[in-house]
């Protein structure tokens, strides 16, 4: 059985009204004799997201996540041997403000599931953009404290030799895409990010934390290379030349309003995971009353990197309606103006 984007065709279910309406708009490109040259044609992808309840951090989040794994097909046989690699969102902190990053005890939950999976190894590695001393971020947000405990280690991607393949993305003007070499020695990477608005791209969860993994001393601070080469398309580049394995979404606690780091803990008491990221992103925009149609890098990632229409996810665990809380949304701040999730 495929779980990560099973292809099925128009057919299948019929056209909907969105799908319709890019094909009208495909037709008359097309008979003006420009080239379409976009997914929307494709068959639809699809995926499955597993949302979990969680109503604090003291719970037992690995076992959580080991159901999560089951529901969605994730098997101990794929697992057995594998060296896993976390990325967690690790910005900034600041006296009361945790909401900023996911959380050490998710993290913790991750790795023991999947160690109890028979993973070989698991690492936790960050470049935070925000600050240079990767090691004080590290230290003053309790991770510190949980990985010295668990024994596992933790790699600042800021400072890793990179290595440079081709942008298979294009979104950008930016030819190439430099790793840290630490990647060539893993066989997962997952995204362990943290539920949040945010002030350039409405909203940023398990594909804009992979802003994370580019290395300082080539893209600067904060990832200046990035964000001159487009917020949204660098996001874009990223996701599909690295094609993460996984994603883990902390929204047991995250940030409304002026996010990534200026906004307000919002209670969710939710953890969302799945294979494709475009899939759990727009299951999180969802749960936080957020339109993933309306995200503008979430919309360009349709049925490219992954599906983001509600009929296209298979929504595993908790349904939506019954975890939906609608974050704060600034009407000051553009990428937040009419993304509300009717």
């Amino acid at each position: 059985m495929a779980h990560s984007q099973t292809m099925i065709g128009h057919g299948d279910g019929g056209w909907t009204r969105r799908e319709f309406l890019y094909a009208l708009a495909g037709g008359i490109v097309l008979a003006s004799g420009i080239s379409a040259g976009r997914w929307y044609f494709r068959p639809r992808l699809q995926s499955e997201a597993f949302v979990a309840k969680a109503s604090d951090y003291g719970g037992n989040l690995s076992g959580l996540m080991v159901e999560g794994f089951r529901e969605l097909g994730v098997a101990p046989e794929e697992i057995r041997g594998k060296r896993i690699l976390l990325k967690p969102n690790l910005v900034e902190t600041s006296m009361g403000a945790p909401h900023i990053n996911t959380h050490p005890l998710v993290l913790r939950g991750a790795i023991e599931a999947f160690l109890r999976l028979g993973a070989a190894t698991v690492m936790v590695a960050e470049g935070p953009g925000h600050r240079r001393d990767t090691l004080a971020v590290y230290e003053e947000s309790g991770l510190a404290d949980v990985l010295t405990e668990d024994r596992i280690r933790f790699h600042d991607l800021n400072y890793i030799t990179g290595y440079t393949v081709q942008n298979i993305g294009r979104q950008s003007s930016l030819r190439t895409l430099t790793f840290p070499a630490l990647f060539k020695e893993v066989d997962w990477i997952v995204s362990v990010a943290k539920m949040k608005t945010h002030h350039w791209t409405g909203a940023t969860l398990s594909m804009k934390n992979l802003f994370g993994v580019m290395p300082g001393i080539y893209y600067g601070w904060p990832k200046n290379v990035l964000h001159h080469a487009g917020i949204e398309n660098s996001i874009l580049d990223i996701n599909a030349t690295l094609k993460p394995h996984f994603a883990i979404v902390d929204g047991i606690v995250g940030m409304e309003g002026d996010g990534p780091i200026m906004g307000d803990p919002k209670k969710v008491g939710v953890v969302v995971m799945g294979r494709n990221l475009a899939a759990v992103d727009a299951t999180c925009c969802r749960i936080m009353g957020i339109d993933p149609h309306k995200v503008s890098y979430l919309e360009r990632a349709d049925n490219w990197l992954g599906p983001i229409a509600e009929g296209s996810i298979e929504q595993r665990g908790e349904a939506i309606a019954a975890v939906r809380t609608n974050f704060n949304l600034i009407d000051t701040i553009p990428a937040q103006q009419g993304i509300r999730l009717v």
